[in-house]
C-alpha cells in the first residue's frame, strides 16, 4: 500500500527544512499579465539554492535519514537540479552523495553537482540506464535511494512551495506547475487540495514528452521513452507515487509546444529580467497557449528553476 502524503506531512516537511532553504519572493508583471489577459503570481523558486525547487524537497529527505543511514551516504540517478540539490543538501548535513548522472546532462548541472562535492558516475541518457547504472552503485556502497520525485519525503519537500505560496498570495483561484516526474506537481496537490480544496491545480506538460498527459487521461500509467523536449528537466516519467496523487488530486494537465515553451522562457527573461530554464516557462506557455481558459483569474506559477546553460539559448 502507498503511503500518501497530506497536508500535516507538508507543514511538518516545511518545518524541518525551513531554516535551510530560502523563502522565495513572489513577483508579477504588468505586462505579462496585460498580454495573457490574467493576474499571474510567479512563485521563483529559480532563486532557490542550487537555482531549483528541488532542494525542498533532497533537503527533506537528507534532514529525515536516521543517524545510520547519514553514515552510509545517500545516491540518486538525475539529470541536474536533483543531482545538485542532493548534492548540496548532503554536503550541509555531513552525508556523502553519489549522483548517476546522464553524459547528455546540460554542462551547468554537471559542474554544479561536483561543486558540491558529489561522487558522479555518468551513464547513457535513457531511463533504464539510469536506474541500471544507480543499482549498481547503490549494491557497491549500500547508500540510501533518495529518488528524484517519486519517495515520500521529497514530494513533501517540493509541497513546500505551494504552502509558502498560498500565504503569500491567499487569493489564488490556480496554481499550476511544471510536470516531469510529478514530485513538484503531487507535492502542490497533496497539501493544496487538502487546505485550500477551492483552489485549482493544473500542469504544463511539454507536448513532445507528454506521457504525465495521457497517463492522466487515460487512467493507467505510461511511460515515455527517450523523449526529445527543449525542458530537459521534464523528460523524466511519472512514478507510481507521484501518477497516483496526480490522478486523484490534479485538476488537468495541459500539453504545450516546443514554440510555445521558447516563447514563454523569452518573455519572462525579457519582461522580468530573470533567468529560468525552459522547464519552468511550461506553466505560462500552457497560458499563452489557452487564453480563455485563464482569463481574469488570479493564477499561481511556481518557477520550477533557473538553470540554463548561456551558451545554447532556444533564442
Amino acid at each position: 500500500m502507498l503511503k500518501l502524503p497530506c497536508a500535516q506531512d507538508i507543514i511538518e516537511a516545511h518545518n524541518r527544512i525551513n531554516t535551510q532553504i530560502h523563502k522565495t519572493p513572489v513577483l508579477t508583471s504588468e505586462s505579462i499579465n496585460s498580454i495573457c489577459g490574467t493576474n499571474i503570481f510567479f512563485k521563483c523558486e529559480n532563486f532557490q539554492k542550487v537555482g531549483a525547487f528541488k532542494y525542498r524537497g533532497a533537503c527533506n529527505a537528507i534532514l529525515s535519514l536516521s543517524d545510520a543511514e547519514k553514515q552510509i551516504g545517500v545516491a540518486t540517478h538525475s539529470s541536474g537540479n536533483h543531482a545538485a540539490a542532493l548534492a548540496l543538501a548532503a554536503a550541509k548535513n555531513g552525508v556523502k552523495a553519489h549522483i548517476v548522472m546522464p553524459e547528455n546532462a546540460p554542462e551547468i548541472k554537471k559542474k554544479a553537482v561536483a561543486g558540491y562535492g558529489a561522487e558522479i558516475t555518468f551513464c547513457e541518457g535513457t531511463l533504464s540506464a539510469r536506474e541500471s547504472t544507480l543499482e549498481q552503485v547503490i549494491s557497491k556502497t549500500g547508500a540510501k535511494l533518495i529518488h528524484p520525485y517519486n519517495q515520500f519525503e521529497v514530494i513533501c519537500g517540493q509541497g513546500t512551495a505551494s504552502l509558502e505560496l498560498v500565504k503569500q498570495v491567499p487569493q489564488l483561484s490556480t496554481i499550476m506547475t511544471p510536470v516531469g516526474g510529478g514530485g513538484l506537481l503531487s507535492g502542490t496537490a497533496s497539501y493544496t487540495k487538502e487546505i485550500h480544496p477551492h483552489i485549482k491545480v493544473i500542469a504544463g506538460e511539454p507536448a513532445m514528452a507528454d506521457d504525465a498527459y495521457r497517463s492522466f487521461k487515460s487512467g493507467h500509467l505510461i511511460p515515455v521513452s527517450n523523449p526529445q523536449t527543449i525542458a530537459d528537466g521534464l523528460r523524466t516519467s511519472l512514478g507510481e507515487l507521484t501518477y497516483s496523487i496526480i490522478r486523484d488530486k490534479v485538476d488537468d494537465i495541459i500539453c504545450v509546444s516546443e514554440k510555445s515553451i521558447i516563447d514563454a522562457m523569452r518573455l519572462i527573461w525579457e519582461r522580468m529580467k530573470i533567468i529560468i530554464e525552459p522547464s519552468s516557462a511550461v506553466p505560462l506557455a500552457a497560458i499563452l497557449e489557452n487564453p480563455t481558459l485563464f482569463k481574469d483569474q488570479n493564477i499561481g506559477i511556481i518557477l520550477s528553476g533557473g538553470n540554463v546553460d548561456l551558451g545554447k539559448l532556444p533564442f
